[in-house]
């Protein structure tokens, strides 16, 4: 899991919010098969992940729940069913101004899921779908890699590192020219800080520098030029000491 999504599961508190009556973003939802159970509408805020709108769910599966953003930020549809699992059953999607519909199903509420919204949604959608064809790729090579363990191929095992870290490379290289190409989106960014926050610090300044003035000022670019900042004072420190000792 990736550092921001092991921050935002393990350590973020839920606070529940008042339900806004009017919002600039209206989600019309559909939940396939969902009879009873409580719906949220969340999104991080001051490093707390709030729920901003719920709805109880009593024989009908469609309906609406409303958000106000001042830009475009990435909010999360939760479905409590009261099966002991706190982090399951979340659809993470961004929200800008405007009509957005989700519709998804019960018995397979991740998978199933179907959003349509804004430019930031459309590029996000088109960057999972990208994502999911690395994940896959890198499930296959976890399966060989086990199998090859006992068979003890230790030929097989070198190569499969070789495919790894090959696949890694070009799944960073996807995100970096995903994120110059859609330098005027707010995608751009969070998908930077959210997939490849580990990559050399050149390629994320490249990222930074090439954020249009309007998301450089946003949240998620805001976030990232001071996480780069943060990094080069880190990497600087490690140098020094590093120095130090030789």
């Amino acid at each position: 899991m990736k550092r921001f999504s092991v921050i935002l599961f393990l350590t973020f508190l839920f606070v529940s919010c008042s339900t806004p009556k009017k919002g600039n973003v209206t989600i019309s939802c559909n939940i396939k098969g969902l009879k009873k159970g409580t719906v949220y509408l969340q999104k991080i805020k001051d490093t707390v992940l709030v729920n901003i709108d719920s709805v109880l769910i009593d024989g009908n599966s469609e309906f609406i729940l409303q958000s106000q953003v001042i830009e475009p930020e990435i909010h999360y549809l939760y479905l409590d069913k009261n099966d002991g699992a706190q982090y399951n059953d979340r659809i993470d999607f961004f929200a800008e101004p405007g009509e957005i519909t989700i519709t998804t199903t019960l018995s397979d509420f991740e998978k199933d899921v179907k959003v349509t919204g804004g430019k930031n949604q459309m590029k996000y959608l088109e960057y999972k779908k990208m994502l999911k064809r690395f994940d896959e790729r890198n499930l296959r090579l976890i399966k060989e890699d086990f199998e090859a363990n006992k068979q003890k191929d230790d030929e097989k095992l070198m190569e499969n590192d070789k495919a790894y870290k090959k696949l890694l490379r070009q799944k960073y290289l996807y995100t970096i020219n995903f994120a110059i190409f859609n330098k005027k989106l707010e995608v751009a960014p969070y998908v930077t800080l959210n997939e490849i926050y580990d990559a050399n610090i050149k390629y994320l300044d490249t990222i930074a520098k090439s954020l249009s003035p309007r998301v450089k000022k946003s949240l998620y670019g805001k976030q990232l030029i001071k996480y780069i900042a943060d990094r080069k004072i880190q990497e600087e420190v490690i140098r020094k000491k590093s120095d130090s000792l030789n």
